[in-house]
């Protein structure tokens, strides 16, 4: 399965999907291209250092979502790409977009969802007061974060946290999450139900709560 990974930021994630690969660990799912918003940010610096082809679509040159869109899946089907993966792809996208790879675009997202959808989600889960949040893999539909979710792990939130600490410690599990999930796909283990997911086999989390 073709993968192409989309970043906006640091890519620290996409950075655990390249190291995992190295190892074998993401099983038929293999790295063949990733594609950016922002010419200069860290996750295509990255993504060019693993040897990996990329592409920026800068969506300030778009005055319309839909020519955005359009620009982005001509850049990954002319690399075959089967599964699509928002790695902080900090863009909403559209139908045209969605319509092009229907149940083929997943995200990670800092939160135990449906909580906290959006941005500063770490943020959001201090000022709520919970004790426990973390990190989910989704399917991405039309909505912000509100897609069928394939599987998620826990986080303690700590007395003494605040934004910083308590994302570093999501973000830990959001590299461990994302690449099993990505092989699960991959490995055609993932099935939709009525916006239900079940996995077929292994379990993609393990132990949710390993992290508490």
């Amino acid at each position: 399965m073709n993968v192409g990974v989309l970043v906006s930021g640091r890519g620290t994630n996409l950075q655990a999907l390249i190291d995992r690969g190295r190892k074998g660990e993401l099983g038929p799912a293999r790295l063949t291209v990733v594609g950016g918003n922002v010419l200069d940010c860290p996750g295509i610096a990255r993504a060019r250092a693993a040897g990996l082809p990329t592409f920026v679509v800068d969506h300030r040159d778009y005055s319309a979502r839909a020519g955005f869109d359009r620009a982005l899946v001509s850049a990954l089907r002319s690399h075959q790409i089967d599964l699509v993966v928002l790695a902080g792809f900090m863009r909403v996208l559209g139908e045209d977009f969605l319509g092009s790879f229907p149940d083929r675009v997943i995200n990670i997202h800092p939160a135990l969802l449906p909580a906290f959808g959006g941005v500063h989600a770490q943020r959001q889960a201090l000022e709520a007061g919970v004790k426990i949040t973390g990190c989910s893999v989704h399917f991405v539909d039309a909505g912000v974060d509100t897609g069928p979710v394939i599987a998620q792990s826990a986080v303690l939130v700590h007395e003494d946290d605040d934004e910083e600490s308590l994302s570093a410690r999501i973000l830990a599990e959001e590299h461990r999450l994302l690449p099993a999930a990505v092989r699960a796909i991959a490995e055609r283990r993932v099935v939709i139900e009525n916006r239900r997911v079940r996995v077929l086999g292994e379990s993609i989390t393990g132990d949710v709560l390993r992290s508490l």
